[in-house]
């Protein structure tokens, strides 16, 4: 397991649907060592504070094995960070990684703490106006991480599993009840009271389980 890229960037000024639009998805790769802090990377920031950002959401990780899909699917050779993540990895997929695992990087140490849910700036980005539903479909959403302990990290980086998360619930399973709890409540309750899951998904959980 290893850092393929590390990609950092402030948020761009883009056309949306012939509007104005603040996104920090166009991240670009960095070469060297960057500091990584509880709320990120130095030099990285994001448009939405609301929905992206924070200790929860510190650090965004995406697996390299995923790009060959996506050049597939879109008929495009695919830069670093295609989908605005800090971390390009290699050997850490959805359906193998749990929520709570720990991992050192570097001399940082993370913890996973929820999947990336996809929103309408991968269309803005890539084009195709059903990028979002194709993540959710495929289950190739990438994560988040919270950091356990600051540190600095670097392309080429080893990435070394230090602790297993309780439960044992992988980000594509966590995905999957973020996206039809509604109507499958199969993990709600557990997940609800996970708590290695960052707050705002277990609130998500908890507001089905009161609707019931």
């Amino acid at each position: 397991m290893e850092v393929v890229s590390l990609n950092v960037g402030l948020p761009v000024q883009v056309d949306y649907k012939g509007k104005p639009l603040q996104t920090g998805i166009y991240k670009q790769p960095v070469e060297g060592a960057l500091p990584v802090g509880l709320e990120g990377f130095a030099g990285d920031g994001q448009a939405d504070r609301v929905n992206h950002g924070g200790p929860d959401k510190a650090v965004n990780v995406y697996p390299a094995e995923h790009y060959r899909f996506w050049e597939e699917y879109l008929g495009a050779r695919l830069a670093a960070s295609a989908f605005g993540e800090n971390l390009t990895v290699r050997g850490l997929l959805e359906t193998e990684v749990c929520i709570g695992d720990v991992y050192e990087i570097g001399t940082a140490l993370l913890q996973v703490s929820q999947p990336r849910y996809p929103c309408f700036k991968l269309s803005q980005k890539h084009g195709p106006a059903e990028m979002p539903a194709k993540v959710l479909e495929t289950g190739y959403s990438g994560f988040y991480l919270r950091v356990l302990r600051e540190g600095v990290i670097a392309a080429g980086d080893a990435i070394v599993k230090r602790e297993s998360g309780a439960g044992g619930y992988t980000v594509a399973r966590v995905l999957y009840a973020m996206e039809h709890g509604k109507r499958d409540r199969t993990d709600v309750a557990a997940l609800a009271g996970l708590d290695s899951l960052s707050e705002v998904v277990r609130a998500k959980f908890r507001s089905l389980l009161e609707k019931e």
